[in-house]
């Protein structure tokens, strides 16, 4: 239930909205438990399949950190205060949209993930 209230919570579009969510994580342990798979059944959420060590299709590694890889670039830090308010400061200067395209290009990727017969790929 708390995933339920949580995404209302936090995104009430879906509320209003006959989109169903979609969710895509990786295989680690905790995702693909018995428990979590049926929990996830009951609230008729779709799992997109994720294939082992693919980074090419975790908005987290093509998207987010590639970009926050540019950010970090020149960047020297002194301590971990330092390093905790780049990330909050990097995080907050992107707009929704920013977060949406790494979210919206995961069909586009799947093709090519299928084209290339889950080899890796340059982007």
């Amino acid at each position: 239930m708390r995933l339920s209230r949580a995404l209302k919570d936090k995104r009430p579009q879906y509320n209003k909205r006959h989109d169903k969510v979609i969710l895509q994580h990786d295989n680690t342990r905790p995702h693909v438990a018995k428990v979590v798979k049926t929990y996830l059944e009951t609230l008729k959420r779709e799992v997109l399949p994720h294939p082992l060590y693919s980074p090419d299709l975790a908005p987290s590694d093509y998207h987010l950190f590639r970009s926050m890889a540019h950010g970090l670039a020149d960047q020297h830090f002194q301590s971990y205060e330092e390093v905790k308010n780049w990330i909050d400061s990097w995080i907050t200067s992107k707009d929704d949209q920013f977060f949406q395209r790494g979210i919206r290009t995961l069909p586009e990727r799947w093709e090519k993930v299928v084209a290339s017969d889950g080899q890796y790929f340059e982007s």
